[in-house]
């Protein structure tokens, strides 16, 4: 048995505790929440600082982590994506030890369950050795061509049969765009997905993806004819891209928007409207990574989504830190008060990957692991170091 304490314990569950004492088994999982009154200071484990629950990284790309600073930033997601098609070759060894890495980096900054995009295999084996929880979403493309949709479709349930799903891990198939998955695709993908798992999606991430099902114009007709398939028979929506998205996926699954830089408050009500199991993932370094924009986090507050926090890849950011995620959408946009931001980084991601009954946070018979923002109180965080605890 332990007995933690700091100056502050923040549940997210409920209000934050004062000089706080945190019992835990020696599985880790909480037993009990008291006050420091209520024990002998030489059987506690003391720190300065503010203890939270274990962070969750709603969006990964674990695979992509061979990649670190071998593309430019600032370039516009589609200059990205043509960049990240030609670096995608590496020798195995050099790929699994960056993906080794990247998760023990996660690991020690806190975080305990991750949502990671997977398009191949390399990542399967790491996972299973992984102290964190993973939920592989095996994502699924056509280029909007359905010529090539019986193939892409087995090619990459052959990926989804050796992922990893048990001991702690999840994993579904799931849709990569709006603007490269097919309607015959969207139905082959919610024929194998059930009630309840959770479908991520990349979601208006630049102006060109809105354009696109708008005008059936914009920069996204020169990257299909570059890649050899132009889209000579597709017909715009005009409305933005959230609209055919949630115009072919299941309801009825828990749907992850991811990025979301360009979704206003018309398209979060639409949505909600759609399904009550939405939640939205921000990955603020990765959007100043690659299009220098964040979202409109008011909007966002104002419909009371569900914000969780991702950190892309190592491909599009400087590192794989929820707590930086934190720091940097606190430096843009103030407005988000700390209390919110945690919300956003523990319970919120916990939930959307259904990780809800063991993590997120910090109360009775949960495992959420603790994390120590150290040598700060609740109105300086910022200047924290993370360090994990118990």
């Amino acid at each position: 048995m332990k007995k933690i304490t700091a100056d502050f314990i923040y549940p997210v569950a409920h209000d934050p505790i004062k000089n706080g004492v945190i019992v835990l088994d020696d599985t880790g999982k909480i037993l009990a929440l008291e006050e420091r009154g209520n024990h002998d200071p030489a059987s506690l484990e003391k720190h300065q600082g503010i203890i939270i629950p274990g962070f969750v990284n709603t969006h990964c790309h674990l695979e992509l982590s061979h990649m670190r600073g071998k593309v430019g930033t600032g370039t516009g997601l589609i200059p990205f994506i043509t960049n990240v098609v030609k670096f995608r070759d590496f020798p195995e060894e050099e790929i699994m030890d960056a993906i080794r890495r990247a998760d023990e980096e996660m690991h020690k900054g806190g975080i305990v369950a991750v949502g990671d995009i997977s398009n191949k295999t390399d990542t399967a084996a790491q996972k299973l050795a992984s102290p964190l929880h993973y939920y592989t979403f095996v994502e699924m493309f056509d280029f909007l061509n359905e010529a090539l949709t019986d193939g892409e479709f087995e090619k990459y349930m052959s990926v989804f049969s050796d992922q990893a799903g048990t001991d702690g891990n999840k994993k579904s198939i799931v849709p990569h765009a709006p603007y490269t998955v097919s309607k015959s695709l969207f139905q082959k993908i919610n024929s194998v997905n059930h009630v309840g798992q959770t479908v991520s999606i990349h979601n208006q991430e630049t102006p060109a993806e809105n354009e696109l099902f708008l005008t059936g114009k914009g920069d996204f007709l020169n990257f299909y004819k570059n890649f050899g398939m132009p889209l000579k028979t597709f017909v715009p929506l005009h409305k933005p891209s959230i609209y055919y998205a949630i115009g072919h996926m299941d309801p009825l699954c828990k749907t992850l928007f991811v990025h979301n830089t360009l979704t206003t408050t018309t398209d979060i009500k639409a949505a909600h409207s759609w399904s009550p199991n939405v939640y939205w993932a921000t990955c603020p370094n990765a959007n100043l990574y690659i299009e220098n924009r964040l979202p409109d986090y008011r909007a966002f507050l104002d419909t009371q989504a569900r914000m969780t926090i991702g950190t892309d890849s190592l491909t599009s950011n400087w590192q794989l830190s929820i707590f930086e995620e934190m720091k940097t959408i606190a430096r843009f946009k103030s407005y988000v008060p700390f209390q919110k931001l945690l919300e956003w980084a523990t319970i919120n991601g916990a939930e959307a990957l259904g990780y809800e009954q063991t993590l997120g946070s910090i109360e009775i018979g949960k495992k959420p692991g603790l994390v120590l923002l150290e040598g700060v109180n609740e109105n300086s965080w910022q200047s924290a170091i993370v360090k994990r605890v118990g």
